[in-house]
């Protein structure tokens, strides 16, 4: 396998840049520019030298040995000072090695799961981590790249081959007397996982929303005061406000981090009936975002009824306090009025939506999760059919077991890697 190096941090002048090296020539290459061997794991302070054997710069040399580090290979990072031309001589210097080049996007973290370092989904943790920018979708991705959802599920593969190897054993008996009835031990392991199994699926549509972003849609008749809302709770002027009615014609998207969370605000069209065909087109979209979304803060006078009606989550508040005079339900995105409480009220309720979070995040992780659902529930159908079927049930229970591997990656995922591993940067 060649060995491969790549800067892996950030590129672009700093005060120090990351250069990583992983494979069998690491240690040999460390040498050579180095004048000393790595012995172990250890840190140490020196000088890198060229071709010619002049010094490049002075780094911190880190050595892992192999297999106890990230790539399962041995590794070796050099901590150089943050210049374009001296990342630009070692690159250039490193590729001069035999059986060394430049690696691929994802390359370093794609040997990790060859290596078995780690599996699938906590690849996917990986890149949701580098890419977090909120405190949930920080707290999220570590859950998920510490490894949580791959321990669970080998506890419902173990679990599952049980059942599986009781059935085949009954099945082994079919001509003699059965020593033991492993019926209700195949029940009760079946009820245990298929429940825990929904679960988990369940809890991925709100955890894909903390990855991607909660939808707050603003609601409400023209002129009342939304895009001025918008304005104000993105602290800038994101939206055009005017006092004639029918502005805003398409929506208007706005990403915050409220409370740790992230929210994309939605500034739509005002609804009411309109024979412009732009301003009819613009509240049509308002109402399918709107119907979409996450939450929906109605801007509504007391006695107003608009084109979509309030679900029990959704937030009423009364719009232009400040000409109003509406004291505790009323808003103002003019004078600040009400503007706090609002997103108290936001966060509180999109935090109870994220206390239903489950380790699985990913669509794949659902579509494999609910695979295995659908395999129990056959599973079951067939055990009805009595003993004389057992074998059914436990071909299908394998198929249950191939759709968890296949979550973690254990089989059937090559066709996944590459798209997977393009989301990586180069170093990583």
């Amino acid at each position: 396998m060649d060995t491969i190096f790549a800067q892996a941090s950030a590129p672009g002048r700093a005060g120090v840049a990351v250069i990583r090296i992983s494979g069998p020539q690491a240690f040999a290459i460390a040498e050579k520019i180095t004048g000393q061997r790595p012995e172990g794991r250890e840190s140490v302070l020196r000088n890198l030298r060229g071709a010619e054997g002049e010094v490049i710069d002075q780094a911190l040399l880190l050595s892992f040995p192999g297999p106890n580090s990230f790539t399962g290979e041995d590794v070796v990072e050099l901590q150089v000072h943050g210049s374009i031309a001296v990342v630009r001589a070692m690159l250039s210097l490193l590729s001069t090695f035999p059986e060394t080049r430049m690696a691929e996007a994802g390359e370093f973290t794609r040997r990790a799961l060859e290596n078995e370092k780690l599996d699938l989904a906590q690849v996917e943790g990986l890149a949701d981590l580098i890419e977090a920018e909120t405190e949930a979708q920080r707290k999220q991705a570590l859950r998920v790249l510490s490894g949580h959802l791959g321990a669970r599920v080998e506890d419902w593969r173990k679990d599952l081959i049980r059942a599986a190897a009781l059935l085949e054993a009954t099945i082994d008996f079919a001509d003699e007397e059965v020593p033991v009835d492993v019926t209700p031990e195949v029940d009760a392991l079946l009820t245990k996982v298929g429940k825990e199994l929904q679960a988990e699926a369940r809890g991925t549509y709100v955890a894909e929303r903390v990855r991607n972003g909660f939808e707050v849609a603003i609601i409400g008749a023209p002129n009342a005061g939304k895009s001025t809302l918008l304005n104000a709770l993105a602290g800038r002027d994101a939206a055009i406000t005017s006092e004639i009615a029918g502005t805003t014609r398409d929506v208007i998207e706005v990403r915050m981090d409220l409370g740790g969370l992230p929210v994309t605000l939605l500034d739509t069209a005002g609804l009411r009936d309109s024979d412009d065909k732009i301003e009819a087109i613009g509240i049509e979209r308002a109402i399918e975002r709107a119907k979409a979304a996450d939450l929906r803060v109605f801007l509504a006078a007391p006695d107003e009824t608009l084109m979509i009606a309030p679900e029990p989550d959704d937030i009423v508040v009364r719009p232009k306090a400040d000409l109003t005079g509406i004291g505790e339900s009323g808003i103002s995105g003019k004078t600040g009025q009400g503007i706090s409480e609002l997103i108290a009220r936001v966060q509180t309720t999109l935090s109870t939506k994220s206390a239903s979070i489950g380790l699985a995040t990913h669509e794949r992780h659902r579509v494999a999760l609910e695979q295995a659902v659908s395999c129990l529930a056959e599973v079951d159908v067939i055990l009805q059919r009595g003993p004389d079927f057992y074998d059914l049930a436990a071909a299908e229970l394998r198929f249950a077991i191939r759709a968890l591997e296949a979550l973690v990656g254990r089989i059937d995922v090559e066709n996944l890697l590459d798209e997977i591993f393009t989301s990586f940067c180069v170093g990583k």
